[in-house]
């Protein structure tokens, strides 16, 4: 799906034209804010102010950037809500639930017995065959891949 800065819910918080944005972090490069329905409490997501969709388009210097900033965010949840652990969830596309096409990570703090649950599955049944395959495919990809992501 595409999405413009125009349409984009995540820049109308970058812009400050969201009324109801629970914002906890601002600087040059990043936004981070509570989701409307969060996870658990202190759930935050962080944003690039640079609209870009989804990791596919991210620069390395924006990718620098947030990864800093999630770091520091990630320090102050630990800090404020002490939680038992940390989820740090980045999805990209459709099939992997991204619905707002502006690239974001979800720091959701978690607690034993939480309503988040697993986020894995319990069991796959891949055969050796098949993960034999996938690796030589991303280890060819990756020889293929240039240094100036």
């Amino acid at each position: 799906m595409v999405m413009t800065p125009a349409d984009c819910p995540f820049c109308e918080i970058v812009q400050r034209e969201d009324p109801d944005a629970r914002e906890v972090y601002r600087d040059e490069h990043v936004v981070a804010f509570f989701p409307t329905d969060p996870a658990v409490l202190g759930h935050t997501m962080v944003v690039p102010r640079k609209h870009v969709a989804d990791i596919w388009e991210l620069d390395e210097m924006t990718a620098e950037r947030l990864a800093r900033a999630t770091v520091r965010l990630a320090r102050a949840i630990r800090e404020a809500v002490h939680p038992e652990g940390l989820n740090v969830i980045q999805s990209n596309g459709e099939a992997a639930t991204q619905t707002v096409f502006h690239l974001h990570v979800h720091l959701v703090p978690r607690w034993d017995g939480d309503g988040m649950g697993p986020i894995w599955p319990e069991e796959t049944n891949y055969s050796e065959g098949q993960k034999d395959h996938a690796l030589r495919a991303v280890r060819e990809a990756c020889r293929s891949l240039s240094s100036d992501v």
